[in-house]
């Protein structure tokens, strides 16, 4: 028997099928066609499509929902910083080869090709360009793959609230692989001043994290 959620899921299919989200560029491109939410709330897919509105956790989660809408199974990382906001990717892989899709108010954290052997080497590729507001290099470790359809009985494609609620406790819970040991991070660098102008173009001065 079709339930309510099931309904509501083929609705958001058809809304993403009609927004022509049909690859993952296309869905990076429409993540970064909408405003970059400093608002301190969730937003399910559904309600990213309805508002074109969304942050960090909001364009994974709504990558991911349009990924598994192409056959790929909705899969999210999360990228742990210090000094700085997590950041939150959805996977895809292609050819044997793992690419990302991301919502971000810094350039240079947003899609990342299928080019990628490992899920370390991928999250490698944005070391160097993920940085705070002051230029300090933030990344500092990210989480395994949390595979969202875990969630599918509460809803979280098309449901605000205890479901989003669950996916982001979880990414607190599930294991971490650290990426750098205390020497390294003792003697980062900071990025150039072209490389942080750069980084913030475009971005929502609200959205950012207070240093």
């Amino acid at each position: 028997m079709s339930t309510e959620k099931d309904r509501s899921w083929r609705e958001l299919e058809r809304e993403m099928a009609a927004a022509g989200l049909d690859s993952p560029p296309a869905i990076q491109a429409f993540l970064d066609g909408i405003p970059y939410s400093a608002e301190e709330v969730y937003r399910s897919p559904a309600s990213v499509l309805r508002d074109r509105m969304g942050h960090c956790f909001d364009g994974a989660l709504f990558a991911a929902a349009a990924l598994s809408r192409l056959g790929d199974p909705p899969l999210i990382l999360d990228m742990i910083a210090v000094r700085d906001d997590d950041h939150i990717l959805a996977l895809f892989q292609r050819f044997g080869c793992w690419g990302a899709i991301a919502k971000s108010n810094f350039s240079g954290l947003r899609f990342r090709e299928p080019v990628y052997r490992s899920l370390r080497e991928l999250v490698m590729s944005y070391f160097d360009l993920y940085f705070n507001s002051i230029g300090e290099k933030t990344l500092r470790a990210y989480t395994v793959p949390l595979d969202l359809s875990r969630f599918d009985r509460q809803g979280w494609r098309t449901s605000d609230g205890e479901a989003l609620d669950a996916i982001a406790q979880k990414l607190d819970e599930i294991r971490r692989y650290p990426i750098l040991t205390p020497e390294m991070e003792a003697n980062l660098t900071r990025v150039d001043e072209r490389t942080l102008t750069a980084g913030l173009l475009g971005a929502n001065a609200a959205g950012l994290y207070k240093i």
